[in-house]
């Protein structure tokens, strides 16, 4: 689905439907939001389940990446407010946000700037702070490959470097490092800054209403599981997930187990 926000063209993936625009309210609402140098392709499977399953699904590109316009948002604060402002296109009040890694804390944001806008969060490879280490954020800006196949070391847990996949024929890093190298210059590097800089603190978590599940990989090493254990912690009521054997890019890693954890805590 090609809608405007904010005044430019988004590309929205609907989950396989092809719901009219007044109608995506008619059910309740859940947005997926991408991490750092990706798009929509990356919750395929989770999408689709809830799609097909009395959810309206709303999986945006990001500005600037995929197949939305504009420039990438240069903060976290401002993609918060951008994910509002694609509620308000769709006329949605209210929606579940689903977060991974970058798309964690724009959930997060959003939770605590518009609290009236959202149900439930769930936040999937998070930590906070998330700071990017120096060789990466440099070459993120500066020699994208190089930031690639950092990304792709440190995104998958000792059995995904050897191939494991839950698609017969297809290469975990292979699909990653295709769908990161599609995205266009500059929205590594400005999408590393965001994370590097985004302030709100774990103190600041505790003003959050909605419902919220934190899901963790056991074996991740960009965002380990004794930070999100750390989120949990700082805002009352919240839910933690292990899912163990598995790195930073559960949804590919372990789709399954990342799919049970939110049809758990969704409806």
């Amino acid at each position: 689905m090609d809608i405007r926000v904010a005044d430019q063209s988004a590309y929205v993936y609907t989950g396989g439907k092809s719901p009219a625009v007044d109608r995506i309210a008619a059910q309740p609402v859940m947005v997926f939001i991408h991490g750092a140098q990706q798009d929509h392709s990356c919750w395929t499977l989770q999408s689709r389940w809830f799609a097909h399953h009395g959810f309206s699904i709303l999986v945006p590109d990001l500005p600037g990446h995929g197949r939305s316009g504009g420039a990438p948002l240069a903060s976290i604060e401002a993609m918060a407010d951008w994910i509002v402002a694609l509620l308000d296109a769709v006329g949605v009040t209210r929606a579940s946000l689903v977060g991974h890694s970058m798309g964690s804390l724009v959930a997060i944001e959003a939770a605590a700037r518009h609290p009236q806008r959202v149900a439930k969060i769930a936040l999937i490879g998070s930590a906070l702070p998330m700071p990017v280490a120096e060789p990466l954020l440099d070459a993120a800006w500066h020699d994208e490959p190089k930031a690639v196949a950092m990304i792709n070391n440190f995104s998958y847990s000792a059995s995904g470097q050897f191939g494991r996949n839950t698609v017969p024929g297809l290469w975990l890093l292979g699909v990653n490092q295709r769908l990161m190298e599609r995205q266009r210059p500059g929205v590594f590097g400005t999408d590393m800054a965001a994370c590097n800089a985004y302030a709100r603190s774990l103190d600041g978590l505790a003003t959050i209403a909605a419902p919220v599940l934190v899901i963790a990989g056991g074996q991740d090493r960009m965002t380990p599981p004794k930070a999100s254990k750390a989120i949990a912690a700082a805002i009352p009521g919240a839910r933690l997930t292990v899912i163990a054997g598995s790195g930073h890019a559960l949804m590919a890693e372990a789709p399954d187990a990342v799919l049970d954890s939110l049809i758990d805590f969704i409806p």
